[in-house]
């Protein structure tokens, strides 16, 4: 008996022992599944290195890590400002294990910092991992140049000098950009103004990316190249074949103050940025001639347009031995030389250009160069006056989309004239003030102003619902306005178009639309003055490009704006030859639609060309005097662009007033809106979309052709949908080199 019960006393203790020590187990397990490290990760990176810029695409990489089961579901990038805009989703795959890096392109409409929620959701919407109020730490304005860095270190990235005024939003910006998360997307780096690009690093980058930088520079982006090793461009064979030269060896050179004269020296592009510079950020006549442009002095006497006359001389700096790359000339131009030994080369590319620095920005001597800073501020052209003057105002202004939007907007709408709106105020307070009183008073029953009142009121109002639907129902419509510039690329061209659709409903709808391109994006119409698009669209992207739908209200005619990139062959030649007196033009028609209507800038002036037949060639003689100034062209045609923008707004008015008619004429215009000043309003301007003016290409010395094809489109049309009306037109822009 002894035994037995010593016996249950021990398994007792046993049992007890082993549940205290699964119940340690459990609870161990509990509390390193509290610290293990999370099953997935999602990390969301906004803008360029956390900055944005107005009026731009920028781009929202999100980097997702799954260790946990595999996920099939979607990101959704959703506003963060009450539920305007537009809702982006990407179809995303993470099976266990994998890390993936995606690209989503928004719109900046504003130059306040837009907000962002995004999240990640699996195929039936639950949310497994969401960052919200996501902003750019800072938002510049669209006038303000921006640099994005590809630097061989993090402290060789690029810095710039501080403008006098204290106003972040027109401070120049600088981002470094790591390789990894760089874009591949042409149309997402088009927020940058330049890309400083160190040569050790290209190596390293995708075709993808190689590509993409190559289309941002060829439609109007200036890429800055640094020469670490001669073996670097060899080892880029995409880089090398754009390069202005072609380095050989690596030399030492004695001395180079020639840098520090030309970092003194007199701009050589406009200067701008301050509304006594002609407003909306830009001078007036800018993209005249620099010996044309008026000298303008700060209150302290010191020139706009030589800003650093009066930088101190490092003289350390100038005797430092600087290692530079040295090779031979192909079709650049040297801007600074020590001695008779290249520094700085730039070539044009397309509407861009790209430069040269044969010496490395990131090591000694200029490391420690006490103007770098500066250097760095002159490279990427920031506007002299901001240096010379705090007498500077943000670039609001309007948006050249309504330009675009009077052009193509559906002419069925008719507006309610201000005068009848007034008679029919006039007539109803009559009705329901001194005639209701008058007639109840001779039939003598003023007690039924109780059931008279009500009745007038529903009269009125279906009166007015009758009078609305007689001016604005109709049938539904869809028009296409294509602006495309023809970037040449070899044996073939790459198409950078903008293609503007304007839908008209009869009643609240919602339309789909599709892209065909391989980088296509899709924004609502940019109202400009700061504030936020009032569109509302679902974009599913598909790869680069994208499935919309949107949506229209009754009576109502809604304005999209499609980004694109196309590879396409050659629609047009043309060339240009200097002559006495003139020029010789050649013209050849690659399309099968004729080109209705044509003109060339050239020189500063507009001249128009005759018609030139679907796949035939025409040879013009074009006379220096022969059309017109382009300064008093976009003055003449642009002159009521702020008027008919505002009025294209406003449900009441003259039915006309908001509408163009002159399609060449008025895009033409629009491509040089920089040279229509603003008068004495600063906010009387235009804000100006990155690639959209010409004129800073012009001041390089460029010639364009424009050519008009109507009822023809270079891709297939968006909609996906049959509407009862339509209507399609191509303006083509293409740069052209003048051969002397």
């Amino acid at each position: 008996m002894v035994g037995n019960w010593q016996m249950r006393i021990a398994s007792n203790n046993f049992m007890n022992r082993l549940r205290a020590r699964l119940w340690l187990l459990a609870l161990g397990g509990l509390f390193s599944a509290g610290v293990a490290p999370a099953a997935l990760q999602f990390d969301v990176f906004v803008g360029y290195d956390g900055i944005g810029r107005e009026a731009s695409w920028l781009p929202i990489v999100c980097e997702i890590k799954n260790d946990g089961p595999p996920i099939t579901g979607f990101v959704e990038v959703a506003p963060g400002n009450y539920g305007k805009g537009q809702t982006h989703t990407f179809p995303v795959e993470l099976p266990t294990g994998t890390l993936k890096r995606l690209t989503i392109p928004v719109f900046a409409s504003s130059r306040h910092s837009p907000v962002w929620n995004i999240r990640l959701a699996n195929e039936r919407g639950k949310t497994l991992a969401e960052q919200t109020g996501q902003r750019p730490r800072r938002q510049i304005g669209w006038e303000i140049p921006l640099l994005g860095s590809l630097s061989r270190t993090a402290s060789g990235a690029p810095s710039l000098r501080p403008i006098l005024r204290d106003q972040p939003d027109a401070q120049p910006a600088s981002a470094r950009m790591l390789p990894t998360i760089f874009p591949d997307n042409p149309l997402v780096l088009e927020g940058l103004n330049a890309i400083y690009l160190s040569s050790e690093v290209a190596a390293n980058l995708r075709s993808s990316q190689a590509n993409a930088i190559l289309g941002w520079m060829n439609a109007g982006g200036h890429l800055i190249v640094a020469v670490e090793q001669v073996s670097d461009i060899g080892a880029s064979p995409w880089l090398r074949s754009v390069m202005p030269c072609e380095p050989k060896d690596i030399k030492t050179i004695e001395g180079h103050g020639e840098l520090q004269t030309w970092l003194k020296s007199p701009l050589d592009y406009p200067s701008r940025g301050t509304p006594e510079l002609g407003g909306q950020g830009f001078p007036q006549g800018y993209g005249a001639a620099p010996g044309n442009r008026p000298t303008r002095r700060t209150a302290e006497g010191q020139l706009a347009e030589a800003p650093f006359a009066n930088l101190p001389d490092d003289s350390q700096f100038e005797m430092a031995d600087l290692q530079v790359a040295t090779g031979s000339l192909r079709d650049g131009r040297v801007v600074v030389a020590a001695r008779g030994t290249p520094l700085i080369i730039t070539a044009n590319r397309g509407l861009g250009r790209i430069t040269a620095l044969m010496f490395s920005p990131e090591r000694e001597p200029f490391k420690s160069w006490k103007s770098l800073s500066t250097f760095w501020s002159r490279m990427i052209e920031v506007p002299g006056s901001l240096y010379t003057s705090t007498d500077y105002y943000p670039g609001y202004g309007q948006s050249p989309d309504g330009v675009f939007g009077a052009l193509i907007d559906s002419r069925q709408i008719h507006k309610l004239p201000i005068g009848w709106l007034l008679l029919l105020l006039i007539v109803y307070l009559g009705v329901i003030g001194p005639f209701d009183q008058w007639w109840l008073k001779r039939i003598g029953k003023p007690m039924l102003t109780w059931i008279t009142f009500p009745c007038y009121v529903g009269l009125f109002s279906l009166l007015i619902y009758f009078i609305g639907y007689k001016l604005r129902a109709g049938e539904s419509e869809y028009n296409e306005l294509h602006l495309v510039d023809v970037l040449r690329h070899g044996d073939r061209a790459e198409l950078r178009g903008r293609t503007y659709v304007s839908i008209y409903s009869p009643n609240n709808a919602k339309f789909p639309l599709e892209s065909k391109q391989k980088f296509a994006t899709l924004r609502g119409e940019f109202l400009g003055m700061g504030t936020d698009t009032a569109e509302r669209a679902s974009v599913l992207q598909n790869g680069d490009s994208f499935r919309a739908e949107v949506f229209v209200p009754v009576w109502t005619s809604q304005l999209y704006l499609s980004d694109w990139w196309q590879s396409v062959a050659v629609p047009f030649d043309v060339t240009v030859a200097a002559q006495d007196g003139g020029w010789s033009v050649t013209v050849v028609n690659h399309l099968e639609q004729p080109v209705k209507s044509a003109q060339l800038v050239i020189a500063g002036r507009v001249v128009p060309l005759e018609e030139i037949a679907a796949g035939q060639s025409r040879t013009f003689t074009v006379k220096a005097e022969s059309g017109v100034v382009l300064g008093d062209f976009v003055r003449q045609h642009g002159a009521g662009f702020q008027h008919v923008t505002q009025q294209r707004q406003s449900a009441f008015g003259a039915s006309k007033g908001g509408r163009l008619d002159d399609l060449p004429g008025s895009v033409l215009t629009t491509s040089f809106l920089a040279q229509l000043g603003s008068g004495q309003n600063y906010q009387g301007g235009f804000v100006l979309p990155p690639g959209l003016d010409l004129s800073r290409a012009m001041d390089r010395g460029g010639a364009f052709l424009f050519a008009y094809t109507p009822d023809a489109a270079p891709v297939a049309s968006l909609n996906q949908f049959k509407p009862r009306r339509s209507a399609k037109n191509t303006l083509w822009r293409v740069p052209v080199e003048i051969k002397n």
